[in-house]
């Protein structure tokens, strides 16, 4: 059982790094450093303190740029890539007690496709809200992105089943408005 919610907590926080790639992984360090999170010897250092003045540095710098139009895009095109490598290293490092190669084949599949859909999203959201809002938008789209990541990050530690359920509620409603944009569809 704890390796299941081992795996859940990972993917609630692979989700997280779809909207910022380091404000989820500030959020692990600081659980860890609390005593909430355990992680197995090879991720130990995600629990350091020079992990958490990395993790800040970046996270600070990280937000900041999505309020600077022009820079939004340009760390957009970095982060998803990033954001895949993210949650694969959360999945993996939350996945104890299984062989290392499920693990990483576990931690990239479903770790990295999680944050890359979740990141692929915000993109799209981004560039609909830069089409339709001359880019006045945006700074509102990086604040949901950011408090996503936050509470995405909270509950996937606190209460991993429920962050579960809303990451599988939020996919289901990406997916209908993306097959309603491709197929067609009208909204009722």
């Amino acid at each position: 059982m704890e390796t299941i919610m081992g795996i859940v907590v990972g993917v609630g926080l692979s989700a997280a790094c779809g909207f910022r790639i380091f404000v989820p992984l500030l959020v692990m360090n600081l659980a860890v450093l609390s005593g909430l999170l355990h992680l197995p010897e090879g991720f130990a250092w995600i629990g350091s303190t020079y992990a958490t003045i990395a993790f800040a540095s970046a996270a600070v710098m990280e937000v900041l740029g999505y309020y600077i139009p022009g820079v939004d895009h340009l760390l957009d095109i970095i982060a998803t890539p990033a954001a895949v490598i993210a949650g694969t290293i959360t999945t993996a490092s939350m996945s104890m007690e299984i062989s290392p190669f499920l693990k990483w084949t576990l931690a990239l599949i479903a770790g990295g496709g999680i944050a890359g859909l979740v990141q692929g999203s915000t993109v799209a959201l981004r560039a609909k809200s830069a089409v339709a809002t001359a880019g006045t938008g945006n700074s509102l789209v990086a604040t949901l992105e950011l408090v996503g990541a936050v509470v995405v990050a909270v509950l996937a530690i606190i209460l991993p089943v429920v962050c579960l359920v809303l990451i599988i509620l939020f996919f289901i409603f990406v997916f209908r408005k993306a097959g309603r944009l491709i197929f067609g569809r009208q909204q009722r």
